[in-house]
């Protein structure tokens, strides 16, 4: 990360932190590493953009349905799909300073590519490295590193009595991924809503990775939200499904508001043994530079292969036109929520003079603004007019999030908006009282204009939705 990068990125931190949007979790007792909580706008607006991926997906579709899977699945659930015996990444400890770090990111300062690569291969480049006097800790400089050896991703609890003995046969996981509460209710949702193929599962949750370094703020954490759909078709249907949530889904970035040149495409060359196919939507943070938001995944039929053979229920599908029996395939479309919500700040951050002054202003996308109005008196001390604006609030209330500020001048009421991202002010003032009409001001252009009252809810409509 460059510099510059460095100094934007930490800027966006504090903004996060001082203006409601993201806390560090826990922070009155030390806090915890990598985990976060959402402020009032961060949540506003976390939830707007999660409402746009479920519309969609569900709502402007015919062919995808929802799902609200539970954290907790029986243990075998993992052991099927792989994650116990093979969801782990290669640890490397520095014993000086106790800094850790994962080594195939390590070889990566390298241009070694260790990915997915066996352990063994991993320590020989490593020692290699050692013996060539080039490795050594990211964090102090030291070279008294550790050899690398497995980190299980899985994050373990129990059901039960607190008091009961954890045995191996009787953990439970925190789900690693949400996709695997839709394989389990594959079969109820064919019996239940009797789709034809092919058709989607959607969800959005909780998912929980025990990663070795979990940076970059809220970009990559232990505990995050995932937005998944699993698209379950005829394996002849592969590309042509595979092709089109491809594009589905870059349209979804367009439709709010992210420009093309900010987001590119990377294809995986290497893929698990059961694809076919994956693309990366990546993203060119003004923080971090390009990186990954969305992965779009041909799965083959191992998911739900994996589950009838270790569950013993048969989880074939029967075509009533072909009366052909098959396990479907999938398509997955699988994005991560938190990093679009900082895909987004990122996006709308902007530093902008003003006259002589200088102001911070979030630039979101006016229907994914936490905030879409802000209603302010002239003034406070005044009962007409502060009557006046409450009315003009319960007004819009009703249809937009909607902010109520009689603090301080006008001015610096703008100002805390414009660092919300509120598209629209909306200021009451004497005139008011006379022609039933309030001054609107825009947060991108600043230019104000008169609108009656009795115009107003269709005016915010126009300028939020279009």
């Amino acid at each position: 990360m460059s510099q510059a990068s460095q100094e934007i990125f930490q800027k966006i931190i504090a903004f996060c932190k001082s203006k409601g949007f993201v806390f560090p979790s826990s922070e009155i007792y030390g806090g915890m590493s990598a985990i976060y909580d959402y402020g009032h706008y961060g949540t506003l607006l976390k939830n707007n953009i999660r409402d746009s991926w479920w519309r969609s997906m569900t709502q402007l579709r015919d062919d995808v349905y929802g799902l609200d899977s539970s954290i907790f699945m029986h243990p075998s659930t993992w052991v099927a799909s792989g994650h116990v015996g093979g969801f782990n990444d290669p640890q490397v400890d520095c014993k000086d300073c106790k800094a850790r770090f994962r080594a195939d990111h390590l070889l990566r300062e390298f241009d070694i590519e260790a990915d997915k690569a066996p352990l063994a291969d991993i320590n020989k480049w490593l020692d290699e490295l050692k013996d060539a006097k080039k490795l050594k800790c990211l964090n102090c400089g030291s070279r008294n590193l550790t050899a690398a050896k497995i980190f299980s991703l899985m994050v373990k609890s129990n059901i039960g009595s607190p008091t009961d003995e954890l045995k191996e046969e009787n953990v439970v996981y925190l789900r690693p991924e949400t996709c695997g509460g839709i394989y389990l209710e594959y079969k109820n949702t064919i019996d239940s809503l009797h789709p034809r193929i092919p058709f989607g599962v959607a969800q959005v949750g909780k998912a929980f990775r025990n990663e070795i370094v979990a940076r970059q703020f809220i970009f990559r954490t232990r505990e995050f939200e995932q937005m998944e759909m699993q698209y379950f078709i005829h394996e002849s249907q592969t590309e042509t499904a595979f092709e089109m949530w491809r594009n589905e889904r870059w349209q979804w970035y367009l439709d709010n508001g992210v420009p093309a040149e900010k987001i590119k495409w990377y294809k995986h060359e290497k893929l698990a043994h059961y694809a076919s196919n994956a693309y990366d939507v990546t993203y060119d943070f003004q923080s971090l530079g390009w990186d990954e938001i969305e992965g779009i995944h041909a799965r083959g039929n191992w998911d739900l292969s994996q589950h009838t053979k270790h569950s013993g229920v048969d989880l074939s599908y029967l075509d009533q036109r072909s009366n052909e029996k098959y396990i479907p395939h999938i398509v997955e479309t699988s994005a991560g929520l938190n990093r679009m919500v900082l895909m987004f700040i990122d996006l709308a951050y902007t530093e902008e003079k003003v006259g002589e002054d200088m102001r911070v202003v979030l630039k979101f996308p006016r229907h994914l603004a936490p905030i879409k109005v802000a209603v302010f008196p002239l003034l406070k001390n005044k009962e007409e007019l502060v009557g006046k604006a409450k009315a003009v609030y319960d007004l819009l209330k009703v249809r937009y999030m909607t902010e109520f500020d009689d603090n301080g001048n006008i001015g610096k009421r703008y100002r805390r908006q414009d660092e919300i991202g509120t598209p629209l002010c909306v200021t009451v003032d004497f005139d008011t009282l006379q022609d039933n009409a309030v001054t609107v001001r825009d947060r991108d252009t600043m230019l104000q204009e008169r609108v009656s009252i009795d115009d107003l809810k269709s005016y915010v409509e126009r300028k939020i939705y279009g």
